[in-house]
This record gives C-alpha cells, structure tokens and sequence, in this order.
C-alpha cells in the first residue's frame, strides 16, 4: 500500500467520533489492507493533533496494525469542556482506556504510543491500566515519575530546575489564548511553532520565553508545513472558540490537579511505579524542550526498556518520520516475534 505521509482529509483513513465518559472524541482510523496484526494508538501532544502522526500511520497500516489516533480533549473535532480537571492525567488517561475499550472489548490489548504530552499520557495509561498495554513507546518524551509534591513550576524554575520549560509558564496564563484568536493569528502562531524564521533569522518560539508575539508578522512558512497542511491546522483549530487555544492551553494548567490526584493515588497504592511491558523510548537529539538527557534514570522503572535516538527537534515524527518509523517498526518486530507483511 502507499505508505507516504497523509494529506488532509486523506481518503486512505476515516475520519469517526464516539462518545467516551460523556464526551464526543473525533479520531483518525487506519484499517490494515490485510488480516490484522494488533491495534496501535497514537495519542498527539502540543500544539499538534491526530494529523501530527500523518508520516506513521500508513506506515504502521501497512505492517498489518489497525491504527486509532484521537484528537485529545480540546482539540480539532474532540469536545473541550470548560472543567479543567478534565485535561488531568487521571481523566485523559480514564479517556483513552473507555475509547480502546470500544476497539479491543473489556479483556483485549493495544500497543500505545505517545508524543510530547502524549507521551506524557502512554506512560501514565500503561502505570495505571497495564493489564491494557501489550507494549508502549514514546516519542520525545521520558518517563515522569509520579509528582506527589504540591511544588509550583514558577518555584521550580526561580530555583534553577527545568529551564527548559520556561515556556510553559506563558502557556499556563492568559496572554497565549487572548492573543492567538481567528485564522490569520493561528497561521501565524503555527508558522512560529514549527520553525518559521524571518528574514534575520528571527523566531516565533523559544523555551526560554514562549511565543515571541513581536516577531510573528516577520516569519516565513517553515518546511515542517506545506501550505495545505498549514491551512488543515488552522481549520481544525478553529473548530474550538474563540478563544480557540483555550483547550489545547488548559493541559498546561493542570500542574496542581495531577500533583492532588497522584498524591491520593500514592497514599492508596504506593509511588513506585514498574513497568513490565516491553516499552520504547525514542528521543531526539536537538529537542530544546524535552533534551535527551532529562531520559537519565528512565532504565530503573522497566523490566524491558529500548532506548534509541534521532537526529530530530521536537518536531521528530515529521522532520525524522521514515527514521522514526523504521526504530518504531524495528522494535514491534521484536516484540511482537515477527510482523508479517513487514517493510521494514
């Protein structure tokens, strides 16, 4: 089968909703040509969406697997409810578990993948619910053990850990959502999140500050977006607003949430956290915002942990997609004894 990246709205996958825990999810579904080999989730983090995994999942139809990979809460087609304990760990990953349910029954598995915070999600998913998981991978992002400590970020920073998140404190207030509102500000915003440079090399996003509001009228189209999948981001987020980034921002205020409810977890169950699926973690090597190095330590929660890298920015599974494919294609191979069909 034609294995190239997605175009939007492709005719090669559907386009469903369902409900899942009283709210409607819109998802991308990839059907193997072929008997099925597994079913693989694909769950997209900031500032991204379902299409975000556009070079993986006609390559992973193509291996033989049945590929869901849902809009999160708040984003394109999938409800963005105004309760932001909605977008906690506990309640997005209590989403993923009842939508795979509806694919696998109540006793079937998945493979599960994540990127950015949705590699965040995939790590939780498979500590909560592990019965669930055949085998887990992320892309970007390592391991966070569980927080049970009510510590703020801005604390955190001022003490000199996590410069690299600085960026978030800007996401988490109210300058992003009330600036970036109607197409022309979206198409902007996306050119400077995905590397757009103006004519003096100027950039529209750092980790250290956030979106740099100054220097959006300056960028140019960056080659991670061709023109059609520029316009196919700004459509799909307009579906949310004004103001539209009020969803896909509200991830980055649940810090307090999460530390509330895994501290309860912790106290019912433990803190420590053991991995027994086979998983994979796959960083990439100029990643500002989640560097390679933050995975030091990952090894001690698995019993079977692949760690490999590629030459990438965050942006891996677009800029590094066939290389992506072929360590995540590698490593099912392995873990599955053998996919048939395999072009790997």
């Amino acid at each position: 089968m034609d294995t190239s990246k997605l175009k939007p709205n492709d005719p090669r996958v559907k386009y469903e909703t369902k409900q899942v825990r009283g709210k409607t999810y819109s998802y991308i579904l990839g059907e193997p040509q072929g008997p099925k080999v597994d079913t693989i989730f694909l769950i997209h983090g900031w500032p991204d969406m379902a299409f975000g995994w556009r070079c993986q999942i006609p390559y992973l139809m193509s291996l033989g697997f049945q590929v869901v990979a849902p809009n999160m809460v708040g984003y394109a087609g999938t409800d963005a409810p105004e309760d932001i304990k909605e977008y906690s760990f506990q309640s997005v990953c209590a989403d993923v578990v009842a939508l795979a349910r509806e694919f696998v029954g109540e006793k079937g598995q998945i493979i599960l993948g994540g990127h950015d915070w949705g590699g965040a999600i995939v790590w939780r998913v498979a500590y909560y619910y592990p019965e669930l998981i055949k085998a887990v991978f992320s892309v970007c992002t390592p391991l966070n053990p569980i927080n049970t400590k009510k510590v703020r970020l801005e604390n955190i920073i001022a003490a000199g850990g996590l410069p690299n998140f600085k960026y978030q404190l800007q996401l988490g207030g109210p300058d992003v959502q009330a600036r970036i509102q109607g197409k022309d500000m979206l198409r902007k915003f996306f050119l400077a999140l995905f590397g757009a440079r103006g004519p003096n090399g100027e950039t529209g996003f750092t980790t250290s500050e956030g979106v740099l509001f100054d220097n959006l009228d300056k960028l140019r189209p960056p080659l991670l977006l061709d023109e059609q999948e520029l316009e196919h981001y700004v459509e799909q987020y307009s579906l949310h607003g004004p103001p539209e980034m009020r969803g896909p921002l509200n991830w980055y205020r649940t810090r307090e949430i999460n530390s509330e409810q895994e501290a309860e977890h912790a106290k019912k169950n433990g803190s420590a956290m053991k991995y027994e699926m086979p998983a994979l973690f796959i960083s990439a090597s100029r990643d500002s915002a989640l560097p390679p190095a933050m995975a030091k330590g990952m090894d001690a929660f698995y019993t079977d942990l692949t760690k490999t890298e590629v030459n990438a920015s965050h942006w891996a599974l677009a800029e590094a997609g066939h290389e992506v494919n072929r360590q995540i294609g590698q490593w099912l191979n392995k873990v599955l004894g053998g996919v048939p069909r395999s072009v790997l």
